[in-house]
């Protein structure tokens, strides 16, 4: 039994004297220096990918060489300017009855005249209570009187063309209104009397952008007696006349952005019924036309004969 068991131990012990030299071999610092520095690894299978046309890399700026030879491109804006400040309008415009200020109130057109805006009051009510959440001075008996000085101020501002007045007194949306048409005009307007107290008749208080995003827009009827008179750049009359009061009723818009604490009551727009007289026309200067002379001729005024302008 010894015989067998002595020939198992002698190749077991000679694996293990192998396996130890070898470690001592990895473990030796000149066996190390002569061991491979790439460990290869198998990594993912990869398929084939076909190369991709470069056509974008490869398209013509037609602008950009437009711009080399000296041609002016015109730059298109898509995004539409917003302002937050004001409303972009009118909401709910207040509909003024037909024959306002001509029809007595005892008449029995006068009476339907007033159940109606009776009627038509319960929104402006809800209304009021909400810009009097944001704004508790006001009153429907006092802001008239205030609106009135509002109106005067930028008319007047207007006539002197006092832009930074101006545009306190009046929304970003009613400034292009008033001063449009205005470059070489001279504007003459003054306030002589109120026919009849100015009065709330509307009231809206929209939201806009975001819920939330309160506007306050109050209607006021004013019926007045003004003198206005425009004339042109060569100082001739075109409209009205200075020394000549006429009376005017008109339906004021007054907007006020609520959520803005510094907020203001300013001049928001007219509303304009249908059932108004037509403006007066304008008057305008007119050239005369003069004989055709050729660049030897003079010209002889007693040899010419006055015309006059075709009225327009």
């Amino acid at each position: 039994m010894a015989a067998p068991m002595t020939r198992l131990r002698a190749p077991f012990q000679r694996l293990m004297c192998h396996c130890f030299q070898r470690e001592q071999a990895l473990l030796d610092p000149a066996v190390q220096c002569h061991l491979p520095s790439l460990i290869l690894l198998r990594t993912k299978k990869r398929y084939y990918v076909p190369k991709t046309d470069d056509a974008k890399k490869h398209t013509v700026d037609y602008e950009a060489r437009a711009r080399a030879a000296g041609i002016v491109v015109q730059q298109e804006y898509m995004e539409r300017a917003i302002n937050i400040a004001c409303t972009a309008g009118i909401f709910d415009p207040y509909i003024p009855p037909e024959g306002d200020a001509r029809l007595s109130k005892l008449s029995k057109e006068g009476l339907k005249q007033r159940t109606e805006q009776l009627k038509q009051s319960a929104a402006s009510q809800l209304a009021i209570r909400k810009i009097r959440e944001h704004d508790p001075k006001f009153s429907t008996k006092e802001f008239p009187d205030r609106a009135l000085e509002i109106f005067i101020e930028a008319q007047t501002a207007l006539a002197q063309f006092n832009k930074e007045r101006l545009h306190k007194l009046v929304t970003e949306r009613c400034y292009p209104d008033m001063v449009r048409g205005n470059r070489y005009k001279t504007i003459r307007w003054q306030f002589l009397e109120s026919l009849e107290p100015p009065r709330v008749v509307h009231a809206r208080c929209p939201d806009m952008v975001s819920k939330g995003n309160l506007y306050g827009q109050v209607t006021l009827r004013m019926h007045y007696k003004q003198t206005v008179a425009i004339y042109d750049r060569f100082g001739r009359l075109m409209l009205g006349d200075e020394n000549e009061p006429r009376d005017a009723l008109e339906y004021v818009v007054f907007e006020r952005h609520l959520k803005n604490p510094y907020g203001t009551w300013r001049l928001h727009g007219k509303i304009i019924p249908s059932w108004a007289p037509p403006k007066d026309p304008i008057i305008k200067t007119l050239m005369i036309p003069g004989p055709q002379l050729k660049p030897w001729e003079e010209f002889n005024s007693h040899e010419h004969e006055k015309s006059t302008a075709k009225a327009v």
